[in-house]
């Protein structure tokens, strides 16, 4: 019988929580390592909710990669019994000449996936709160909705604990080196402890823990805005999340209470972070412009008046495709980061390729595609 692995997780958010669960869940000794605690709002994983949804309109062959995260999802669903993910479906919204909403349409011919074309009239009479304008298409997701960031991060880590997982809450992980005769040392400020190997997943602190990284993760201040409506809504009213495409992007997500709206904004709209132990948490009113703009011109149902605002943090790479897998000449130090607002929805998924590629080396699954940093795939 093969000996059981000892592995470090380093950061227990959206994809460490995930990692140390599969892990633990398939027979290692895993000690997870956080510089807060599970489900802290300090980086990514906050929110209330993020988008789930089956189309990929960023590059079709993760979708592979969320139907293995949605059978995990119901996994770790039925283990602990918690609603972490709801299916409400998913509208794409914008321009039938957009090559964004071109690349929904080839996205879901590819792949086969459950979906619903609707014109401008089946939109006002079924899904009324938006406003859609002539030349308009829009394609209802239907094996899409949303996932609950915080709850997750806090179950996954705690059932990795169920499996018999450590977490060092509140200890902040200050180098991850090659241990001499092999392994992995992990120095804390209470000393340094020998692994087997260990996953990464530093989130916007990447650049901080590894400094010498050749590839460049950007850190992003992103804003979500919640929005309520001018009127009640109506008894048994469709609220899928929803995002728009064209001279106009944003994403939306109805609360899980039935209350507000969440907006958010891609990429363009959000300030670099120079330090992300020093992130700017304070909403200046000329950064609310553009949610007010969407809300007039799209969302006329709303009052375009936020009624609470928050700031988290989101790493990205020039490709906007992860960093994932071994690091050069460090074969048992697994990294996965920079995820570019995109890792919440694959997060299960990625925490079991975290472990694939700790425990055996390699996976099976198909990440060829991303930007893989060693020898990952089978």
């Amino acid at each position: 019988m093969a000996a059981r692995k000892r592995v470090a997780v380093v950061g227990t958010g959206t994809v460490g929580s995930q990692a140390a669960w599969r892990l633990a869940a398939r027979g290692a000794e895993v000690v997870a390592y956080d510089r807060f605690a599970p489900g802290h709002d300090r980086s990514a994983a906050g929110g209330e909710t993020r988008v789930f949804r089956s189309v990929q309109t960023d590059d079709g062959r993760y979708v592979p990669l969320v139907r293995h995260a949605g059978a995990l999802w119901k996994q770790l669903q039925a283990e602990t019994g918690r609603e972490l993910r709801r299916l409400t479906g998913c509208l794409f919204m914008g321009p039938a000449d957009d090559p964004h909403m071109n690349k929904v349409m080839d996205v879901i011919a590819e792949n086969g996936l459950d979906h619903e074309v609707l014109d401008a009239d089946a939109m006002a009479k079924r899904f009324p709160q938006f406003r859609v304008h002539d030349g308009d298409l829009a394609v209802l997701d239907r094996h899409a909705g949303f996932v609950r960031p915080e709850l997750t991060v806090q179950t996954a880590a705690r059932r990795a604990e169920e499996l018999g997982a450590r977490i060092r809450r509140y200890t902040p992980v200050r180098e991850v080196g090659q241990a001499a005769g092999g392994g992995v040392e992990i120095r804390t400020d209470t000393g340094t402890e020998r692994f087997d190997a260990a996953v990464v997943t530093p989130g916007p602190w990447v650049g901080d823990l590894l400094p010498d990284l050749p590839w460049e993760v950007s850190v992003c201040r992103a804003i979500s805005a919640w929005f309520l409506p001018n009127d009640d809504h109506r008894a048994g009213e469709e609220r899928p999340g929803f995002l728009r495409r064209g001279a106009h992007e944003f994403y939306g997500i109805p609360s899980p209470d039935g209350l507000s709206v969440k907006l958010g904004l891609p990429q363009a709209h959000h300030r670099p972070v120079d330090d992300p132990n020093r992130l700017n948490r304070t909403v200046a009113p000329e950064e609310l412009e553009t949610f007010t703009e969407i809300v007039h011109r799209y969302l006329p149902g709303l009052n375009p008046d936020p009624v609470r605002l928050s700031v988290f943090m989101e790493g990205y790479t020039d490709s906007t495709r992860p960093l994932v897998g071994s690091l050069p000449g460090s074969d048992d130090i697994i990294l996965l980061a920079g995820f570019s607002g995109q890792g919440f929805k694959i997060s299960p998924a990625m925490g079991d390729i975290a472990a694939d590629l700790a425990l055996e080396g390699r996976t099976s699954q198909p990440i060829d595609f991303i930007s893989t940093l060693g020898r990952t795939a089978a």
